[in-house]
């Protein structure tokens, strides 16, 4: 038989997976019956009942109880600055925070308390036409006195993501009625409807940084949550045909976040992101997991190229961010994603070394993930 070559692709993932793995350490060595699917309810059962409890006290928000300049209904936000507005942006992730917290918190419990308080949350800012959220970012990342849209504010709503991935563990929950479940996806197929054809959200999508990766994680969470397959059977041709060759080169780094202010942290927020997006789009028929490109790498050689800087930042071969370099990395859960797709229990191990809840603002805004029990668990099944 004639000898077999091989391809590009395949040389380039076995030589990247030799030099990453080499470099991970003794340290990441998987310990003796380490899982590379953790227990992520035991593991964070404590800190997800004292966030629920937290969150229990904590009345509704709505945008409309926030002064802004714009319409009470809009979201409305604007560029960084000392006098920035961004009352909304912090609203919008204090009301997904709580979400996570409580949605987790009645996965683990069945105690209706916590669907409860989290029905009310959503009642106010997805359903009650006095408080409703219209369902989209025209006014986001506003400059003052520039009439021009600003594609930066898809950012300010990338923690909906995750409190789409929680609205099912709330839906057996008599709390949350089934008319009031349909008018909450109602709103979410609205703003996914002005995510998938405004020209503002377009111009998010096509950046090559985490601003695009935002806009893909946010498509896909509210298409799942609405059963939109046609949105996502779009959203990972996305992926294979953009998004990979958009954002990472054959080494696995993203060069669009090294020439950033904040390089390490914009790398590990994209990693996220994408992970996270990977996780979302991948289905029985289809792993994004698996999928490389025929000349560049596909997600496998991007965690394992990341895996020794989250390990030891002191061998991040790039320069510092700015400020609080020192303070990171979390608890990124692409390394639990990761460890799950690819059976590789170090990355669990690394992941529950880290610190789960970042208090740090500019930190905690670039971690799109607090409970990732969401993620990797199925809800209960609905009431009948």
């Amino acid at each position: 038989m004639p000898a077999t070559h091989p391809t590009r692709r395949t040389f380039c993932t076995a030589a990247a997976l030799t030099f990453f793995g080499h470099h991970l350490g003794k340290a990441q060595q998987p310990t003796l019956y380490a899982s590379a699917r953790p227990d992520v309810a035991a593991i964070d059962h404590d800190r997800i009942l004292a966030a629920a409890n937290k969150a229990l006290t904590i009345s509704t928000t709505p945008l409309t109880a926030l002064k802004s300049p714009g319409n009470p209904h809009d979201f409305y936000s604007e560029a960084e600055g000392l006098t920035a507005f961004t009352a909304h942006r912090d609203a919008v992730f204090n009301f997904s925070r709580r979400i996570a917290d409580l949605a987790a918190a009645f996965h683990l419990t069945h105690d209706d308390r916590y669907a409860a308080h989290a029905a009310l949350h959503l009642h106010a800012w997805f359903i009650d036409p006095a408080t409703r959220m219209t369902p989209d970012l025209t006014h986001a990342a506003t400059i003052p006195g520039d009439p021009k849209p600003h594609f930066e504010g898809i950012l300010d709503t990338v923690f909906f993501a995750e409190l789409a991935q929680a609205i099912p563990f709330l839906a057996s929950s008599n709390s949350l009625s089934t008319e009031h479940l349909s008018q909450i996806k109602a709103w979410f197929a609205a703003y996914l409807q002005w995510l998938t054809t405004s020209r503002l959200a377009a111009l998010a999508r096509e950046q090559k940084d985490h601003h695009g990766t935002s806009w893909l994680l946010q498509s896909a969470a509210y298409a799942r949550l609405t059963q939109n397959e046609a949105v996502l059977s779009d959203l990972r041709h996305q992926f294979k045909t953009v998004t990979l060759r958009a954002q990472i080169v054959t080494t696995g780094t993203f060069p669009h976040e090294l020439t950033t202010p904040y390089p390490y942290r914009n790398s590990l927020f994209n990693l996220d992101l994408l992970a996270a997006s990977c996780l979302l789009l991948s289905s029985q028929f289809e792993s994004l997991w698996e999928f490389e490109l025929q000349d560049g790498p596909g997600l496998r050689i991007v965690i394992a190229r990341h895996v020794p800087y989250i390990q030891s930042r002191g061998t991040w071969p790039y320069r510092a961010d700015l400020d609080h370099f020192d303070d990171l990395p979390v608890r990124n859960p692409s390394l639990l994603f990761a460890a799950r797709a690819y059976t590789r229990p170090e990355y669990a191990e690394l992941w529950k070394t880290l610190n789960p809840d970042p208090t740090i603002p500019e930190i905690a805004r670039t971690f799109p993930i607090s409970q990732p029990l969401l993620w990797t668990t199925r809800p209960h099944l609905p009431k009948a």
